[in-house]
């Protein structure tokens, strides 16, 4: 039955951590004027109440991962260090020039690329830039990518000197010949090493991405993959499928076939052992591809239902304003989304002009708000109502419609003003999202867009 399911499901569709999805973002009625004022408007209702999120992208790595489908610049020239942030800390005060008031930072990550290929020096450099001008909220949520091979001892203790508790390590797969293949080598000693002193210093919680469906992965890597990380039980995991995208430019997923990948049964295979290996170790799932341990603050955010999904990814802190600064990073002022340039040149050249450098976006009308908080609702909370007459959408009836043979397979519970995903279900979760996405249903992509959704 679940083989069954796999095949009538995998279909390519978006992770939904946006709606709109970028592919459908409308451009023709974006501009930075617009922009700038959804920018305004959202930081003017939402910074007192809540303060605001920072996502600052720092793109530099020293090599290049073969599964990655992140925007970054492979070099070995730490000489790029300064004059980058010197940008990032110049964008800040762009925006601080439209800000009514002093922002509070509720939320801020650092994200990559390698942010740990710059050093603890620079960082603190670039944090004490941005605190300089801003209040640090009560219980703020900080925290970083950090790469096993080159995270030091400054880093952390740097890091957490500023505020910094939760850290996150891509362990991928512990296995050489995957390793090989996507063009990270690293040891599990290193990842004991930084996730025992990232304990020592402080940090509440430590994070481990591990990913399934790599090329040449077999069923029992996961499971020796997930033996190693069980040794060390992080606060929380992300364990979630490899998205093979090799149609956008500079992802660098090369050096493997397409026949060298694990095929979608073995890839729910994989997810399934994973997934009970988990949940007898006492991790709980959450939301979309993401474990916790009921210490971890992420699960107590599904407790309290306050957890949200953003271009981060799941967060344990919501604010309604993201400002997303550096290259190629996205904002998102509920009323708006906007992406800065995607190269790093162009990105130094419009902020040494005093030009905010966003280059595209999209302005959400009704129909959008009201779809993202369905979407946002099945993500997060994996259920949604419209018994409210504000949730409700002439559409609704076709959606319904739509999840029809899904709610015949088990996969979803609908009755007359709410509809809820089962267990069975939380794997097709991002199928069950795209029955309400109406861009998608309008606009059928002719070549694909997104990664397999199984």
């Amino acid at each position: 039955m679940q083989s069954t399911l796999v095949s009538k499901y995998n279909v390519a569709g978006p992770r939904y951590t946006s709606y709109p999805t970028v592919p459908y973002w409308k451009n023709d009625n974006f501009s930075l004027t617009e922009w700038k004022k959804g920018v305004v408007k959202s930081f003017s209702e939402s910074n007192t109440e809540e303060g605001i999120s920072l996502y600052i992208h720092l793109p530099f790595c020293e090599s290049l991962c073969t599964f990655c489908g992140c925007n970054k610049r492979i070099t070995k020239n730490h000489n790029v260090e300064t004059p980058y942030l010197e940008s990032v800390l110049n964008e800040w005060r762009l925006y601080l020039e439209l800000f009514s008031e002093r922002p509070i930072i509720k939320e801020l990550h650092l994200g990559g690329g390698t942010p740990t290929f710059f050093s603890a020096e620079n960082l603190k450099l670039l944090l004490n830039g941005i605190f300089r001008d801003a209040t640090i909220a009560e219980n703020p949520s900080f925290s970083f990518e950090g790469h096993p091979n080159n995270t030091s001892e400054a880093h952390l203790q740097t890091l957490f000197d500023c505020g910094f508790t939760r850290v996150s390590y891509g362990v991928q797969d512990y296995n050489p010949t995957v390793q090989l293949a996507i063009h990270r080598l690293q040891p599990f000693v290193n990842v004991k090493r930084v996730t025992d002193k990232a304990r020592e210093i402080g940090y509440t919680s430590v994070g481990h991405d591990l990913i399934f469906g790599l090329p040449f992965q077999k069923i029992e890597h996961v499971i020796y993959s997930i033996e190693k990380t069980k040794e060390l039980m992080p606060d929380r995991i992300a364990f979630y499928s490899y998205a093979h995208v090799p149609w956008i430019k500079g992802n660098g997923q090369r050096g493997f076939k397409e026949a060298d990948l694990p095929s979608a049964a073995e890839k729910r295979e994989m997810y399934e052992t994973g997934k009970k290996m988990l949940e007898e170790a006492g991790y709980i799932e959450i939301g979309m591809d993401h474990f916790a341990l009921k210490s971890d603050s992420l699960y107590k955010a599904v407790e309290e239902k306050t957890l949200h999904r953003n271009f981060m990814g799941y967060t344990d802190s919501k604010t309604q304003f993201m400002l997303g600064l550096g290259v190629s990073a996205i904002g998102d002022s509920w009323y708006s989304f906007g992406q800065n340039v995607k190269n790093v040149e162009e990105y130094q050249d419009l902020v040494s002009q005093n030009i905010i450098p966003v280059y595209r976006g999209h302005i959400l009308n009704e129909e959008d708000l009201l779809i993202r908080k369905h979407i946002l609702n099945m993500m997060c909370k994996l259920e949604t109502s419209w018994e409210e007459e504000s949730l409700q959408f002439k559409e609704l009836p076709e959606v319904l419609e739509k999840l029809a043979e899904m709610e015949a397979d088990g996969l979803i519970e609908i009755n007359a003003t709410k509809l809820k995903i089962t267990e069975k279900g939380r794997p097709y979760v991002r199928n069950v999202c795209m029955a309400f996405d109406l861009l998608l249903q309008r606009n059928q992509p002719e070549t694909q867009l997104f990664s397999m959704t199984v």
